[in-house]
């Protein structure tokens, strides 16, 4: 396995679902497309697929684990542990888009003010939750995951 062109593939194949819910969240296909469960179902399998991978024919990394940062590292000293840490924050960081997206639509936040959260969490996951929640506590006067 080309490990450069399975992550090219993957950063690719996601792309169009960002496209359309940052440039095209009002378009009639944009959540057939980007709001279904098939997108985080397919990463889910491919990050299976490289945890399974790793487990199966990497021999284990004396010392790798989550108990220390160094520990962590270790996971990712090669490149299908890097692959499957890759894939697992694409998917969760679209997942947040995606729930980002559908907050907004029922909050009332506007498109312009979703995109530049949308453009954040691509990117940098956290921050764009972390602006998207500032905007929806600064515009509704709160602050919740939950739609009530």
């Amino acid at each position: 396995m080309n490990f450069e062109i399975t992550y090219s593939l993957i950063n690719l194949s996601i792309m169009p679902v960002w496209i359309l819910l940052i440039f095209a969240p009002s378009w009639k296909w944009t959540d057939k497309i980007a709001q279904t469960a098939l997108i985080p179902l397919l990463f889910g399998i491919v990050y299976a697929f490289f945890v399974g991978w790793g487990m199966v024919f990497e021999a284990p990394i004396l010392g790798a684990g989550m108990g220390s940062l160094k520990a962590v590292m270790l996971l990712f000293d090669s490149p299908i542990s890097t692959l499957a840490g890759w894939t697992h924050y694409l998917v969760f960081d679209l997942f947040v888009g995606m729930w980002i997206v559908r907050d907004g639509r029922q909050n009332g936040i506007g498109a312009l003010w979703r995109a530049p959260c949308l453009a954040l969490t691509f990117m940098f996951g956290s921050i764009g939750l972390a602006l998207y929640l500032l905007i929806l506590w600064i515009r509704k006067g709160k602050v919740s995951l939950l739609n009530s």
